[in-house]
């Protein structure tokens, strides 16, 4: 029998190549191997954007996760998509799931901070400041053994493990202790500014949905070694964006190496190495937008697969919740 893997998105908007290579190249590699759920997560989205305007984006933001989802090659005939707020299940388990576990330990989680940062905000609401057992809920609502991950969720996926170590321990065994998975490869890419993560927040991405004029764009506008003046002077690859970028998504490996050899001696310039990478993103890029241009097309089919996967999803929720009610006794 395959073990069960759920993983997914807030839809907050496109996807971008940080999350290619934070966890959707994984996740198209690992739905031959298990039961693949993925969540489309818009209860999520309220943790830090609740206003109804919001709200009210959240269909065509599923659209567009959906066509991203699909023009990757992730395969609906393999995987599970549903829509979190149709499984009115998942709140149940939160509130029982929420009496498991206390303030300080979420306060403890990394990411919280982070967000609180990119999005000055003051103070964390109760929503968001649970955000990990809502994740929570989701995951052991489909029982789910493995969390393919970027590395900064890891510490979400710990918290999972302890909420399930502990109900299993006070009423009785109904949830494996899922593992976060995080492939050999997955990194978290830096933003084309240079200074944080790519993040659709804070402005500095390559959306997957990026017409070859928009990447262009960006990439000749990207942050690389600050040291250079003149473009003559011998400049760092370690740590380079551009060149954290060759290596991800330029397949010409020696081309690569014959750049940075050139950069760190000092006779090539950014803009050879830039427009190099231009071609290299646009290479990765174009089968994407051809497969998303026929999905475009027919919205219909994106329609029903969605519809199938959230009936799918709701029947293993609530089997789960009918397991919980009897050892708990409710």
């Amino acid at each position: 029998m395959k073990k069960r893997i759920l993983t997914g998105d807030r839809p907050t908007g496109k996807l971008h190549l940080g999350h290619y290579v934070g966890t959707l190249k994984n996740r198209i590699a690992l739905q031959n191997e298990y039961d693949t759920f993925i969540i489309l997560a818009d209860l999520h989205t309220l943790t830090t954007k609740p206003e109804k305007e919001n709200i009210q984006k959240l269909n065509e933001n599923i659209r567009e996760l959906m066509l991203d989802y699909l023009a990757c090659g992730l395969d609906p005939k393999k995987v599970v998509f549903y829509r979190q707020s149709q499984i009115l299940e998942v709140a149940y388990l939160y509130l029982l799931f929420a009496m498991l576990v206390n303030k300080p330990r979420l306060e403890r989680i990394p990411t919280l901070k982070e967000v609180m940062r990119d999005l000055k905000m003051e103070n964390a609401s109760l929503g968001l400041l649970a955000y990990p057992v809502l994740q929570a809920a989701d995951i052991l609502m489909v029982r789910a053994n493995l969390v393919p991950v970027g590395k900064d969720q890891e510490s979400h996926i710990e918290v999972t493990r302890e909420i399930a170590n502990k109900f299993n321990n006070m009423y009785g065994e109904v949830f494996p202790e899922p593992e976060a998975l995080v492939g050999n490869e997955a990194v978290t890419l830096i933003g084309t500014d240079g200074k944080a993560k790519m993040s659709k927040s804070i402005g500095n991405c390559i959306y997957l949905s990026d017409s070859s004029e928009e990447v262009k764009k960006k990439v000749m506008g990207m942050y690389t070694d600050p040291n250079r003046v003149h473009g003559n002077e011998p400049g760092q690859v370690e740590g380079n964006p551009v060149f954290i970028y060759h290596d991800l998504f330029n397949t010409n490996k020696e081309e690569v190496s014959d750049l940075k050899s050139r950069y760190q001696k000092g006779t090539i310039k950014d803009v050879e190495v830039k427009e190099k990478l231009v071609v290299a993103i646009n290479n990765f890029l174009e089968p994407i937008r051809t497969k998303r241009a026929e999905f475009e097309n027919n919205p219909e089919l994106i329609d029903q697969i969605l519809l199938e996967g959230t009936a799918k999803a709701r029947a293993e929720a609530q089997e789960t919740l009918k397991l919980v009610k009897e050892v708990m006794g409710l």
